[in-house]
């Protein structure tokens, strides 16, 4: 009882009420109020990425605190740098991210989505229809739709032999980035990596072995796909060589220094000559340790930890190459290429342990002899690296999202190989094909449907809306024609090419992000109908 937030009192008359302590202090919102002012938070959210949809959308500038800038218009991404103070606001970020972490594409759909059913709920909710009759009406329609997109969806083979199928789909996820002026080269990058890693028996891609690395300068056409690994580092010495053929690598964790006790420990040192027996026993310590490594067959160290100028100086006299302050990743990124195996002691190296591959190059960028290592031809090729170009910091990381959505969306079709068509198309189809249902529908839950299907329609009128057509006009076309052809193919011509057959314009999506997309927004808006009071600190 004592985390209760009152007490309990008795009348004249021997009955119990309860005291609640604090109530000045809360701020409390109830029924048809609290529905309101979550929808409200929600369709807002909705309208700020809304501008952001399609080949045509615009991008927006977010300004952090301290003062860092980013231009992105992918959804996941602006929310995530957006300051959100509102309950269900939040609720609409994490709805953008396991949209991403999911597919990797579609976020800024999903969000789009979800405020436009609950807009339609809104409008139910003024006709004195119950929440959960709306969010029970809801998911029924949305199993419709989502039994409705696998009648559509078409096979989508996915092997060595179908990559220009592929590289398409990529290029409709990449339409709408900053990277559209070269996106026929980033698809091209995106496939060729997810194809070096897949496992197409198991249907199965393992994205640690892709590594995406950006490089500020040059153009976005520079970028390139390296079938091996990229690390921001160079060779310890400036006089090592730039360029190693028929590598043998030793990927170590220990440093390159004397073996020190582990306790806490004073050394005092007397006279000059105890100070020479010291720096003996470091060299000789030096010396061994060089050597090991230099016996177990090793032709280049790639350590961990660094190490001082003498140790980098010996390195170099007994023409034993070095990387250091290797990061973790890179490490077991490299171990993996180069089927080497990470060494934590000196001791332990066997020529067993060592890693190869065929090259190891430094790439030199610009006059700022800015410099990166590349490891190439490695014995297990299935590890690539993708090395983004572009004018600025902000391009380039705009670049690795792009580049990032479009691996996504190319593993999602390895797992699920069926498609859709872009466009608005299969929403619009989807839409026909819950307003056919509810036709069928004598309850109430007829209402929920029709506001489904209208749901359903604001991403064609969005795209319409944002490629500078009349919304309406296209929609209502759109509508006509794929009820009267029987075509679902059909959707906005978003970049004026005068067909709206979208197989035949190449704007194919993801089944499995679509169907992802309409699962999402629907369990969203059904959570949010189903809160109906809400209690939270008052304002000070």
């Amino acid at each position: 009882m004592s985390m209760f937030p009152g007490t309990v009192a008795f009348d004249e008359f021997g009955r119990p009420f309860i005291i609640l302590r604090d109530q000045e202090n809360q701020k409390r919102l109830t029924g048809i109020d609290a529905l309101k002012s979550h929808i409200q938070a929600a369709r807002l959210i909705a309208s700020i990425l809304r501008t952001s949809l399609g080949p045509r959308g615009l991008d927006k500038m977010m300004v952090s605190a301290d003062g860092e800038v980013t231009v992105t218009n992918d959804g996941a991404t602006i929310l995530k740098l957006m300051d959100v103070d509102h309950e269900i606001g939040k609720l609409m970020v994490q709805l953008a991210q396991s949209q991403d972490d999911e597919i990797g594409d579609g976020t800024t759909g999903v969000v789009v989505l979800a405020g436009a059913l609950l807009e339609q709920a809104s409008s139910l909710l003024d006709k004195g229809i119950h929440p959960i009759r709306i969010a029970d009406g809801f998911e029924m329609a949305a199993a419709t739709a989502l039994t409705h997109l696998d009648s559509i969806s078409e096979a989508f083979p996915v092997n060595k032999d179908t990559r220009d199928n592929l590289i398409k789909v990529a290029r409709t996820t990449l339409g709408s980035k900053v990277v559209v002026k070269c996106h026929q080269l980033m698809a091209e990058i995106a496939v060729d990596a997810i194809l070096s890693v897949a496992d197409l028996e198991k249907r199965d891609v393992n994205f640690e072995l892709i590594k995406v690395e950006g490089k500020v300068g040059g153009r976005m056409e520079d970028s390139m796909l390296v079938r091996g690994v990229v690390i921001n580092k160079t060779m310890s010495h400036s006089q090592m060589p730039k360029v190693l053929k028929d590598v043998k690598l030793a990927i170590l964790t220990c440093p390159f220094e004397p073996p020190k006790p582990k306790t806490k420990h004073k050394l005092q040192v007397g006279s000059a000559e105890e100070y020479r027996d010291l720096r003996r026993y470091e060299h000789e310590k030096f010396l061994e340790i060089v050597r090991r490594v230099k016996d177990a067959g090793a032709t280049l160290a790639i350590c961990q930890w660094g190490f001082d100028d003498e140790a980098n100086h010996l390195l170099l006299s007994e023409d034993l190459p070095a990387v250091r302050w290797v990061g973790g990743p890179e490490m077991e990124l490299i171990a993996i290429a180069t089927g080497g195996r990470i060494v934590p002691r000196f001791e332990e190296l066997t020529p067993d342990k060592l890693g190869s591959c065929g090259l190891v190059r430094e790439l030199t960028f610009g006059t700022s002899k800015d410099e990166m290592l590349v490891i190439e031809q490695c014995s297990n090729s299935r590890a690539v690296t993708l090395l983004m170009r572009g004018g600025n910091r902000m391009i380039v990381e705009e670049a690795k999202r792009s580049v990032h959505d479009a691996l996504c969306i190319v593993r999602s079709l390895v797992q699920d190989s069926r498609v859709v068509y872009g466009g608005g198309a299969a929403e619009v189809s989807c839409s026909l094909a819950v307003a056919r249902a509810a036709d069928k529908l004598s309850s109430l839950d007829q209402y929920a449907y029709r506001a489904f299907a209208d749901a359903l329609e604001a991403i064609p009128l969005a795209l319409a809306e944002n490629s500078g057509l009349s919304p309406i006009d296209t929609l209502s076309e759109l509508k006509a024609r794929q009820a009267s052809e029987n075509n679902s193919n059909l959707g906005v011509d978003c970049m004026s090419n005068d067909s709206n057959d979208m197989k035949a314009m190449n704007v194919i999506e993801s089944l499995h992000s679509k169907k992802q997309q309409i699962a999402l927004a629907t369990q969203l808006v059904k959570m949010i109908l189903k809160i109906d009071d809400v209690r939270s600190p008052a304002d000070q």
